[in-house]
């Protein structure tokens, strides 16, 4: 997580937690300078760990009630890519893990923008498909390896970077991005 005041990065933090999301969150915003109370309030809508991105959603809608602040969401793939080109106009490739051992992966442009819809694919269609110049995400050295690419750059999400996601993909509407269909089914389906 990261504040920022007047586009300037005043405080972060950034812990990579395999659990304890919900209990280590709120603690974490308490950490900043005035508990971290802000006008504006930007989460990553995924896609990404089914329960994290969840529970950030969650907590970005309570504070964003309780200090009567604007919520905005993005998704979780144009921020890596946004730290993956820098201060360059690099096209790039972000291939983050996925659930049920395939990856997520989505191109974007040198304007920061998607050049196609996030796909959730098994690791061999993600490394025969065409790549951009720049590898960025969870899995993307796994997918320089088995694609013969360069390595990647940049691995997981930061919030010090929220600021670089352009802008038209900010959304007010905030719901998560699971970037897959459920596995959940209706009955008689």
């Amino acid at each position: 997580m990261a504040l920022f005041e007047e586009g300037a990065l005043v405080d972060a933090r950034h812990e990579v937690l395999g659990r304890g999301h919900a209990e280590r969150l709120v603690p974490m915003i308490a950490e900043l300078p005035d508990r971290g109370r802000a006008e504006e309030i930007r989460v990553s809508l995924g896609p990404g760990s089914f329960t994290g991105v969840r529970i950030g959603v969650a907590v970005a809608r309570a504070l964003g009630i309780a200090w009567r602040a604007r919520v905005r969401g993005y998704p979780t793939l144009a921020l890596v890519a946004a730290m993956a080109r820098g201060n360059n106009d690099a096209c790039v490739t972000v291939c983050m893990n996925g659930g049920h051992g395939e990856w997520f992966v989505q191109d974007f442009g040198g304007d920061g923008l998607p050049i196609d819809a996030v796909a959730s694919v098994a690791p061999d269609v993600a490394a025969n498909r065409d790549l951009r110049a720049v590898l960025a995400g969870s899995k993307a050295e796994d997918l320089a390896l088995q694609a013969g690419a360069a390595s990647p750059t940049v691995a997981l999400p930061d919030a010090r970077s929220a600021l670089r996601v352009p802008t038209s993909l900010l959304s007010d509407s905030i719901a998560p991005l699971y970037g897959r269909a459920p596995d959940a089914k209706l009955p008689g389906r």
